[in-house]
């Protein structure tokens, strides 16, 4: 489980150190943080799902899986869309949900 939570700082904390240089004008690839964070995605919903399917009665992590779902249908339900408050759910969802998921990994690691 720590090799878990070690790589889950990887996963979580490229992007955002990618984000940051960027922000500071110290390089120009953003794009690379955006990307990275696609990674980070797959790799939470992965592990999460793991860490479900070995322990189904987890309310933490069935409460991550639900958020993730809840998520997903937000987006296939009305893809396009005016409202500020749906955009600006759509952009800190993800972010809220790694950070749920990481507390969730840390606490394991740290048992």
């Amino acid at each position: 489980m720590k090799n878990i939570n070690y790589l889950n700082y990887f996963f979580v904390g490229v992007p955002a150190i990618i984000y940051l240089l960027a922000l500071l004008q110290i390089i120009d690839f953003i794009v690379f943080a955006l990307l990275f964070s696609i990674l980070t995605g797959l790799f939470q919903v992965t592990i999460g799902g793991c860490m479900l399917f070995d322990d189904p009665k987890n309310k933490y992590l069935q409460t991550y899986i639900i958020g993730v779902i809840f998520y997903f249908v937000m987006i296939c339900i009305n893809p396009i869309s005016s409202h500020d408050l749906k955009s600006y759910f759509l952009m800190g969802t993800p972010a809220i949900l790694a950070f749920y998921l990481s507390i969730i990994i840390y606490k394991k690691a740290h048992k």
